[in-house]
């Protein structure tokens, strides 16, 4: 009798350890590694196997990831292998149409992104002046990545950066004569 009384707690103490062993396998995520080439196109290969499998939701990690890889090697064409990339993407599901657009125009174009939109503004913009022109200069950033660091367009950067200066100078002139009429 004593010797079961022994043997019944050790089983039990398997068993916890086997559940507990067997919960935290279940629970684990896919292992999301970032890529570890230097290579661009080796780097976009790994990330689209690592996106269809599981990783989906690392898709902005993996965005930055690229960037990185390709400011150790910047030449015009990586426009291109990003768009492609960015086409990819919304073909798999992974991102919409207007999502890809928006990360390549958020990088690529000298348009910003984040002065889009229909609105009136002296009712929408002044009030929200700060915060835009905040959200203009973070892009603008954006910008010097991709334009400069990674595709080598000068020329794309300092207009981006000329047109971030003039939107300034206009919508201080725009709520100065808003304020006014008021």
């Amino acid at each position: 009798m004593i010797t079961q009384n022994l043997i019944s707690p050790v089983k039990i103490l398997g068993m916890i350890a086997a559940l507990m062993t067997i919960a935290a396998c279940a629970s684990t995520e896919p292992g999301c590694p970032s890529p570890q080439t230097r290579n661009l196109d080796s780097a976009i290969g790994f990330v689209k196997t690592s996106l269809n499998t599981g990783c989906e939701s690392h898709f902005d990690r993996y965005y930055d990831d690229l960037l990185t890889i390709a400011e150790g090697d910047p030449k015009p064409e990586n426009k291109r292998i990003f768009s492609e990339f960015l086409l990819w993407s919304g073909d798999q599901g992974l991102l919409s149409t207007r999502q890809a657009q928006e990360y390549y125009n958020r990088f690529f174009n000298v348009k910003f992104m984040s002065m889009k939109g229909d609105y009136n503004n002296c009712s929408h913009t002044c009030p929200n002046k700060q915060r835009m022109l905040f959200d203009m200069e973070r892009e603008l950033s954006d910008k010097e990545r991709g334009l400069l660091k990674v595709s080598e367009d000068r020329d794309g950067y300092y207009r981006a950066d000329r047109l971030y200066q003039e939107v300034e100078l206009v919508l201080e002139a725009t709520c100065t004569a808003c304020a006014a009429s008021r």
